[in-house]
């Protein structure tokens, strides 16, 4: 389970359920890279000037929203970011509905819930309160910096929140030809309802998840497992080098990591300052040994032709 996203409380009433948010979906996506087929280098986004055609650094960028009459209006971040509603750490139930009265196209993003600080009696509480009523929450909370209506509703043991989208973000359908509603409007035959009423019912089954699977992803995976068996992969050269991502296991390497990460010339200056720092306490007996080195060499010097000229006595027999 990954970490929690969001932790604050559930409020119904003057009663609060400590909560943390966990993401209940995941990414199963099939993620292709783009390549130069020419080179097998890696393609990537590049900012472009539409009319000159230039590639355009970060810092010229800015945020302009189009208006009705064709003129744009400039908005920096520091703008958004206080325009922005204020982080609020409570999930705010502002009316109990009957789940059935949501179109599932209002339906977003699932999370899951989960009781923290010795919440969980209240959660259960609230939980059966909800099931016996035959009910889900509308709420409100804030994640991510951005205001969300959500559906709180309970699931087996669990409460699981659903973001919904609101009304303005639904498109409307009534610019669609549809059938009106009912049999006669379509000039439906009670013999044809009747057909079709029996073979939904021969259809219909109890709902099981993992009775479904993405058999399009399914395909693209056993295509790629054939070329790689078939030996048919290529060579890519990354751009940038590879980041070393490992976790320093003492501290020795991760003074190695802090200084090749600032670069080899300044690791090396600290290096060398480091020596220095650890050499202080000899520095006095080095620079007494450096006075003396040129008096020992000239007492040396003058000693050698005395010795080479008086040959070495030599070493006595022991005696038997």
């Amino acid at each position: 389970m990954p970490r929690s996203i969001w932790k604050g409380a559930i409020a119904f009433g003057l009663v609060h359920v400590p909560v943390a948010l966990y993401p209940a979906s995941q990414e199963d996506d099939i993620d292709f890279d783009w390549l130069d087929k020419r080179s097998m280098d890696p393609v990537g986004y590049q900012r472009i000037n539409k009319r000159s055609g230039k590639p355009i650094a970060k810092e010229n960028i800015v945020k302009g929203v189009k208006q009705d009459d064709g003129t744009y209006v400039l908005v920096d971040d520091d703008e958004i970011r206080n325009a922005y509603p204020r982080t609020m750490q409570t999930i705010e139930i502002e009316a109990f509905v009957e789940a059935a009265e949501i179109p599932f196209v209002y339906l977003e993003k699932p999370y899951y819930l989960e009781p923290i600080a010795k919440a969980d009696k209240v959660y259960a509480l609230l939980r059966e309160a909800m099931i016996a009523a035959d009910v889900i929450g509308i709420a409100r909370v804030v994640m991510h910096t951005k205001e969300h209506l959500a559906a709180l509703m309970p699931d087996g043991p669990m409460l699981v929140l659903n973001t919904l989208r609101w009304a303005t973000e639904v498109r409307r359908w009534d610019e669609l030809r549809i059938p009106e509603a009912g049999k006669s409007a379509a000039n439906l035959k009670d013999s044809e309802l009747k057909m079709a009423r029996q073979l939904v019912s021969e259809l219909t089954v109890k709902w099981k998840a993992d009775a479904y699977h993405d058999h399009f992803a399914e395909a693209i995976r056993n295509l790629i497992k054939a070329k790689v068996a078939a030996g048919k992969t290529h060579e890519v050269t990354p751009v940038e080098p590879p980041v070393d991502n490992a976790a320093p296991s003492n501290v020795v390497d991760l003074t190695a990591l802090l200084r090749n990460s600032l670069g080899k010339r300044r690791g090396a200056a600290e290096a060398a300052m480091d020596d220095e720092a650890a050499a202080t306490p000899r520095k006095a007996a080095a620079k007494t040994s450096a006075k003396a080195a040129p008096a020992k060499k000239a007492a040396a010097r003058k000693a050698a032709p005395a010795a080479r000229a008086k040959p070495a006595a030599a070493p006595a027999r022991k005696r038997a």
